[in-house]
């Protein structure tokens, strides 16, 4: 059995882990300084906004459902 052993140098791995640290000190950053958070009214309009939007949506989908639903039964009924 030949055993083969790769040896990587120091000086990549110490850059990758410069690499890594440089990404979370930037990301940190990034979301403290340069993000603009939403106010907790931007963020309430908008959560209302999605549920109104959902439930519209549920509403639309339940109708087509049902109405497919009834023509389907119609459909079946009639060829007995």
């Amino acid at each position: 059995m030949i055993r083969v052993r790769i040896l990587v140098p120091v000086q990549i791995v110490n850059n990758k882990m410069a690499k890594v640290s440089e990404y979370i000190k930037e990301s940190y950053i990034e979301l403290t300084q340069k993000v603009t958070w939403p106010t907790w009214t931007e963020l309430t309009n908008s959560a209302v906004l999605v549920l109104v939007a959902a439930f519209i949506i549920a509403l639309l989908i339940l109708v087509m459902d049902q109405s497919i639903n009834f023509v389907l039964k119609q459909f079946y009924t009639s060829l007995t």
